[in-house]
């Protein structure tokens, strides 16, 4: 019998909450096959059995907290399952009750392991769901096993949540509201756990200077509308965040220090020649922030392709840790989610954040003096005031939102 140690799966990660097994106690494994999923501070992680053979136990439960080189579960590979049956039949002695053979049907017993996973779980005696279904379940005070599942061997779907919350209460009305509730406690880990260091970290240590702008992107919506057909016969998706990474790559050329950090000690200023953005994403796992690479030397289609990878994997919580590194200057779309207004804290240690606001049609006065329908668009930004004044991040902005309002001007530097 083996060991699995959890592996060092991240830099700095010396401990992970598991977050579903995806087999029991006396499953048979094959190699390669999905054992467990974990959740580091960074993202969610499916680890893999390193050969076949036989889980013989899980030494931490689903939802406990596994430290990195400490024993995972324990396993029989295949090859000593096999030889130690050869060796036990070598050694039987030869009576003529071992040697008969019995024709009639075996009736197994309770315990007989499964051999489907599924199957598996309710011979464990437990409920198969999935982590959302059992987090759904958790937030109503439930109990998984009092729910009817109506999925594949009688597993737990979110409709059988809802439909149990649906049903009329057995007890008098009037007792229920006179009982409080205790508030409902779930730990603080994974992203989320080093997303309240860190903003308290950063609110706490850098000084915030915060700019607000108006950008008129009519013209922008228009360019992107022209646009999106020939990208979507590619394949890709053409949203806004493309032409704002851009033109914040070019308006960085002009203000070189707003893509600048500051080191440790304060007294030095690092100046990057690459111009890695990051964005937030609003992901299962928490907010993370990957970050798209040398955004200067891409095209619009190519930062297109990388904002959609990067979106589909941080919403997945499966980020690789490369893309979590480097960011040198970061959006927040807040506008996504419906927001106009938001006053972000800079994800340190870049000196730099933007939140930017939804899209909306306003009447505006044009150089004539006549009312227009224009799409505005309202966006905030953070700056370390350390070394970040009001006049720099007011330049920069006017760069930035010069580009993003005639678009047509970035062809003038694209190589």
């Amino acid at each position: 019998m083996s060991d699995f140690m959890l592996p060092d799966i991240g830099e700095g990660i010396v401990e992970c909450e598991v977050v579903e097994w995806r087999v029991a106690e006396g499953d048979r494994i094959e190699e390669d096959q999905p054992i467990v999923e974990v959740m580091t501070d960074k993202a969610l992680v499916e680890i893999t059995a390193p050969e076949a053979g036989v889980v013989t136990k899980l030494y931490v439960a689903q939802g406990q907290i596994a430290k990195v080189h400490a024993p995972l579960y324990a396993y029989q590979a295949e090859n000593d399952t096999q030889e130690a049956g050869t060796t036990d039949q070598a050694n039987e002695p030869q009576t003529p009750e071992t040697v008969t053979v019995d024709s009639s049907p075996k009736v197994s017993e309770p315990t007989t392991v499964a051999t489907s996973t599924s199957t598996t779980w309710t011979s464990a005696g437990k409920v198969p769901a999935s982590p959302a279904v059992r987090r759904l379940v958790r937030e109503h005070q439930l109990e998984l096993s009092a729910i009817a599942g109506s999925g594949k061997d009688g597993r737990v779907l979110k409709e059988d949540v809802l439909a149990h919350l649906n049903q009329p209460s057995k007890a008098p009305a009037q007792a229920s509201s006179q009982v409080t509730q205790p508030p409902r406690v779930e730990p603080l880990r994974g992203v989320r756990a080093v997303m309240a260091k860190r903003m308290v970290e950063a609110a706490s240590s850098i000084p915030h200077f915060h700019y607000g702008e108006e950008i008129d992107v009519t013209d922008l919506l228009a360019l992107r509308e022209r646009l999106k057909p020939r990208v979507e016969v590619l394949g890709e998706r053409l949203t806004l965040m493309p032409f704002f990474m851009k033109a914040m790559a070019l308006a960085v050329n002009e203000t070189p220090i707003i893509n600048a950090q500051l080191n440790a000690e304060a007294n030095e200023l690092h100046y990057y020649e690459q111009c890695n953005i990051g964005m937030a994403v609003d992901s299962k796992a928490g907010l993370l922030v990957p970050n798209v690479k040398s955004v200067e030397r891409l095209t619009l289609l190519e930062i297109a392709r990388e904002v959609g990878r990067l979106t589909i994997a941080a919403r997945e919580g499966r980020v690789d840790q490369a893309d979590l590194k480097g960011g040198t200057i970061s959006i927040s779309n807040i506008g996504a989610l419906g927001g106009t207004y938001a006053a972000p804290i800079i994800n340190a240690p870049e000196a730099a954040i933007v939140a930017i606001g939804k899209t909306q049609w306003l009447p505006r006065f044009d150089e004539q003096g006549e009312v227009q329908r224009r799409a505005i668009m309202t966006i905030t930004w953070a700056g370390d005031h350390r070394f970040i004044d009001g006049g720099t991040i007011a330049r920069f902005c006017n760069a930035w939102k010069g580009y993003l309002e005639a678009p047509e001007t970035m062809l003038l530097h694209l190589g």
